[in-house]
């Protein structure tokens, strides 16, 4: 049964997602109380929202069955105000939608899809351009197209599908400086209208349900002049305001995000950050300060561990930094290994500054 009502058809992704890894347990089985104990922890740092199901999650291991019940688990755990992303790309439309409605019917706000393995063959251009374009048209939730050029996703295939109202935006998993300026050039004409708080923070369909059900949600109201804020509710009731926004660009890597930020991209999914969410937060709080030189001093922090565990032994070495940082991250499911004990204390060591 699909929930009903409060889907923001545009939503703000402003701010640090964070990619949650999937717990096992050491036989490999899904360990479902312990994401579900890391995802209220997650809820309590700063980031904006978080992500179930994708690469770092090891989803291309889970079964159908246990990948819908880390999707229940993980929207079940979050605080209603964190933006919950479900990624949900399969190789057929038919099952990348089947996925969005079960999605949807769990509580998400959004849907990441990326490219199928096909997308780099230049030659099916038009069959790329349709997975996506059939997906948005049919997607109860608003997706977000998550990959890189290398996935087929270059600037002419993200120029043309930027304009489709349901395509929020696209995390770009390498985000140079130079290829956000493109892609914010390209898409100027793009510019939506979505629903905030009135400190500009996303308002999330759940936050809407909640208040709702309390019988204290007001709608927001547009004042013209590019925001607006509704009148004074009545108790404890959801004040809210509109905001425009253009097609929305979340940095993918950790050592690039604060490039990429000064170049117009919105927020980062660092994949360092689900071991280290503070760190990786402070980088993002201090650009929104205005404090360059900050922000540059906190970047440099997570800069070289950034590169290290996003291209070795990455997933491994994630969740070991969980591990070490107060979650639980456990081991990788087979065939990927646990870090060797030098590995660890190289982690250690990299970490030690970054500990919450």
């Amino acid at each position: 049964m699909l929930a009903r009502g409060f889907y923001n058809r545009e939503m703000l992704l402003e701010g640090i997602f964070l990619p949650l890894t999937t717990p096992f347990h050491a036989d490999g089985r899904l360990n479902l109380s312990k994401l579900e104990a890391n995802v209220e922890r997650y809820s309590r740092t700063p980031a904006a929202g978080m992500l179930v199901g994708d690469r770092v999650g090891e989803g291309n291991s889970l079964r159908e069955e246990e990948y819908l019940q880390i999707l229940l688990k993980g929207i079940g755990a979050a605080a209603d105000k964190k933006v919950m992303v479900a990624c949900i790309g399969r190789p057929s439309v038919a099952g990348t939608l089947a996925l969005a409605d079960t999605a949807t019917g769990a509580g998400y706000d959004a849907v990441a899809v990326h490219a199928p393995a096909f997308a780099g063959d230049v030659r099916m251009r038009a069959e790329l351009l349709t997975y996506f374009r059939v997906i948005a048209d049919r997607s109860p939730l608003p997706i977000v197209v998550a990959g890189e050029w290398e996935d087929g996703l270059d600037l002419a295939v993200i120029g043309e599908l930027s304009d489709h109202p349901q395509i929020l935006g696209w995390i770009d998993a390498e985000a140079s400086s130079a290829r956000v300026r493109s892609v914010r050039a390209l898409t100027t004409a793009v510019m939506r209208e979505v629903t905030v708080t009135p400190v500009f923070a996303a308002v999330t369909g759940r936050m809407q349900r909640t208040a709702a059900r309390d019988g204290s949600f007001v709608a927001a109201a547009s004042l013209g002049g590019g925001f607006g804020l509704t009148g004074a509710p009545t108790g404890s009731g959801l004040k809210t305001r509109t905001r425009r926004v253009g097609f929305q660009v979340l940095a993918g890597t950790t050592a690039g995000m604060l490039d990429a930020w000064q170049a117009g991209a919105v927020g980062g999914v660092p994949r360092l950050g689900v071991c280290a969410p503070q760190g990786c937060c402070e980088v993002w709080q201090a650009f929104k300060d205005g404090d360059l030189a900050l922000a540059a001093e906190k970047q440099e922090r997570v800069r070289e561990l950034g590169e290290r565990v996003e291209g070795w032994r990455g997933i491994a070495a994630l969740k070991y930094g969980c591990d070490f940082n107060g979650y639980f991250g456990g081991r990788p499911r087979l065939p990927l290994l646990p870090l060797t004990a030098t590995e660890r204390r190289e982690m250690e060591v990299g970490l030690a500054s970054l500990r919450n």
